[in-house]
């Protein structure tokens, strides 16, 4: 008996939409970049419930003749490819001839277009990948898409899609990077009536970028270059070091007008900026190279994301010195902006801590002007989970060995004395013919993790409110992510207000973090915080509490020192790393080869 058959075409068709819409941002890509190949300068994406009920898109573009109408619809349409040579000469966006075919499988979609030179245009209603309707139809020129009811067939995939402020930061993340390389077209999005996003055309590319990435334009740089001998050219618009983030969510390559991801790229141009940004913070780039079509394959993913670069590394010198140059020699240095004193913020950790530490603490007092232990924090995007230890030990459950070890040296380090700092990161202290070394940053954001945790436990964080409040700009999805998270964020002591349309003005925060902004920015950049748990939410802001460089005296290393030590966990920070290590005098001794 035959076990092998033909699927039907009702399945292939489902089949074909799964590999290329995932998502309603799957769906906006593929219409975006047909938009854009039909010349457009215009596109309107009005959108409700984050696309999931209704995707509607108007463009100004060459529109689509009423002979093509139905053929659009079919699997492997397309008017910009003939033969397979021409899958390595690719010039515009989309080739495939699966979006539409893809999207009206799982969909109710209706369709209106017109070219200029037809009279009036037509309109096409298909539902599940068969044709409802056909007529004439009043419309402009350009193309109007309305799509209903996404994967209204296929209520597996629906159920997949998450809430409508992700779904609404996939839609935005997927259309940014044609904001940024279409400055000459305006953009308009819509959600439920309101206004997302609204970028007038412009000439002057630094300016898009600036009003699209909410960014400084005094802080960009905008530079290029013709590399005639190897065939291509680089046009790039950077940061300098007064635009750092946690995450590498600004960073965009863009080859031969497509964006695209390459780790090769990404990772030389995060390498040069390890010169003037602390380790895990990420710059701001967006890269545009035109290659000769027949030296990059786009054909290697049905996204058509992913690519390949004939002789990729004879690129990377060359980009590399562009940018090296350019932040050595045009780069601004970085910019302070302290509202609050060091004292005030001195006095602040001293009552925080003083509240939340069950022993008795007093900050050290000086006569002279000292920098507290806290300040901003170096950025990490490690999330593993943390919980207590149920016993009452430092150390997790193990093997009884590793338990006395570690009972050994809190033994030790309580009995240690304090030498000095080394480059004003590490702390060292002596002990029992031990050399004990403490990463004060590390140390520090375990201090403050356990801090905030039982204070939020309890349900009193102690709060500082600023004299005047914070402003902070932020990105379209860090805004929505506000909107979302704002009750979270007042649970935590952080109370803010939306100032404007892209500013957050942050009016009190927990007094046990020096830096609001930036913790509020590591809460927002992280995910959703709105169903975070306590550990979740102290790990992410506890990143602002003291940074590797801040110098301390021997009073405030003792100090640190005595709050570490009353930690239920002291030798490892939030996020996994070591916050004390031990270097033994038998391993000098082998190094010096003393026998």
């Amino acid at each position: 008996m035959s076990r092998v058959h033909i699927l039907s075409s009702d399945v292939i068709s489902k089949i074909a939409a799964g590999e290329v819409i995932e998502r309603p941002a799957s769906v906006i890509k593929e219409l975006v970049e047909n938009s854009l190949d039909a010349g457009s300068n215009l596109i309107e994406l009005h959108l409700k419930d984050a696309g999931k009920s209704l995707i509607h898109l108007k463009d100004s573009g060459y529109g689509i003749d009423h002979d093509d109408l139905e053929t659009v619809f079919e699997r492997h349409s397309t008017s910009k490819i003939k033969t397979a040579d021409d899958l390595f000469d690719i010039h515009s966006l989309g080739f495939r001839g699966e979006a539409l075919y893809s999207i009206a499988a799982v969909s109710d979609i209706t369709l209106r277009s017109k070219t200029k030179k037809q009279d009036s245009g037509w309109e096409i209603h298909m539902r599940g990948g068969k044709k409802v309707n056909l007529k004439p139809a009043a419309t402009h020129n350009g193309t109007e898409i309305e799509i209903k009811e996404l994967f209204f067939n296929t209520p597996a995939r629906r159920k997949f899609l998450k809430s409508n402020t992700t779904e609404l930061n996939q839609i935005l993340s997927t259309l940014i990077p044609y904001c940024l390389f279409y400055p000459q077209c305006r953009f308009l999005v819509t959600h439920e009536k309101r206004t997302l996003l609204d970028l007038a055309p412009t000439e002057n590319h630094i300016q898009r970028v600036a009003e699209t990435l909410n960014l400084e334009n005094t802080h960009l740089l905008e530079l290029s270059e013709n590399f005639s001998e190897q065939r291509f050219s680089a046009r790039m618009i950077i940061g300098d070091i007064n635009i750092s983030r946690s995450r590498r969510d600004m960073q965009f390559i863009f080859i031969n007008g497509r964006p695209v991801q390459s780790k090769a790229i990404s990772f030389h141009l995060n390498d040069i900026y390890r010169l003037i940004l602390p380790p895990n913070s990420y710059p701001f780039f967006t890269l545009f190279l035109t290659i000769p079509a027949g030296h990059v394959d786009v054909n290697i993913h049905p996204t058509k994301r992913e690519v390949k670069i004939h002789d990729e590394h004879n690129l990377m010198p060359l980009l590399r010195h562009m940018v090296e140059q350019t932040l050595m020699t045009k780069g601004k240095p970085k910019e302070i902006k302290e509202k609050v004193s060091l004292d005030e913020k001195a006095i602040a950790l001293r009552r925080a801590l003083e509240k939340s530490t069950p022993h008795d603490s007093t900050f050290p007092q000086s006569s002279e002007r000292e920098v507290p232990i806290t300040g901003i924090s170096e950025n990490t995007s490690v999330t593993e989970q943390y919980t207590f230890p149920k016993q009452d030990n430092f150390i997790p459950d193990g093997s009884s060995s590793i338990q006395n070890a570690g009972q050994n040296l809190i033994n030790k380090f309580s009995r240690s004395r304090y030498l000095g700092a080394f480059i004003n990161k590490f702390l060292l202290f002596e002990a029992d013919r031990s050399l004990l070394i403490v990463d004060q940053h590390a140390a520090q954001e375990r201090i403050v993790f356990e801090a905030l945790i039982r204070q939020m436990e309890r349900g009193k964080v102690e709060v500082q409110n600023l004299l005047t409040p914070d402003l902070l700009k932020v990105s379209m999805t860090e805004m929505l992510a506000w909107e979302e998270s704002k009750e979270t964020l007042e649970k935590l002591g952080l109370t803010s207000t939306q100032f404007d349309k892209d500013t957050i003005a942050i009016h009190s925060c927990p007094a046990l973090l020096s830096d609001p902004m930036r913790a509020v920015r590591e809460l927002l950049t992280g995910g959703n915080i709105s169903r975070a748990d306590h550990a979740t939410l102290a790990r992410r802001a506890c990143r602002a509490s003291i940074r590797a460089g801040d110098p301390l005296k021997a009073s405030q290393a003792e100090f640190q020192k005595d709050q570490l030590l009353k930690c239920r966990d002291p030798f490892t920070c939030p996020h996994g790393r070591p916050t004390v290590i031990e270097i033994k005098e038998n391993f000098l001794d082998r190094q010096f080869f003393r026998t």
